[in-house]
């Protein structure tokens, strides 16, 4: 059974960074395309970032571009989201998700979820 488990959030400053980390078991790790997506109270869940397989190619939305970083280690099933200058209209609880093999861009393509960790960022 694939499980995805996210950890790293928490309260923070604008102008400060976080660092989130998504550990997956039950999958060979290293043929599922990863992301993050966040959902904000009454919107509806964006991508935020997302990357291949052997981690050589990487997308991010429009409004994280230049500030948040993702990243993997296939030998610890892991995926990490570095968010930096992050501003108050980051707030939102994130999300990992992934897919076996295909890319992972949008809400509709990613087919397992991890539970969310909020990240909450005051002005």
């Amino acid at each position: 059974q694939v499980q995805l488990v996210e950890s790293g959030g928490g309260l923070v400053q604008a102008g400060g960074s976080l660092s989130l980390s998504c550990v997956a078991s039950g999958l060979s790790f290293s043929g599922w395309s990863m992301g993050w997506f966040r959902q904000a109270p009454g919107k509806e869940r964006e991508f935020v970032a997302s990357i291949s397989r052997n981690g050589g190619s990487t997308y991010y939305g429009d409004s994280v571009k230049g500030r948040f970083t993702i990243s993997r280690d296939n030998a610890k099933n892991t995926v990490y989201l570095q968010m930096n200058s992050l501003k108050p209209e980051d707030t939102a609880v994130y999300y990992c998700a992934g897919r076996f093999l295909a890319t992972v861009r949008s809400n509709d393509e990613a087919t397992h979820w991890g539970q969310g960790t909020q990240v909450t960022v005051s002005s």
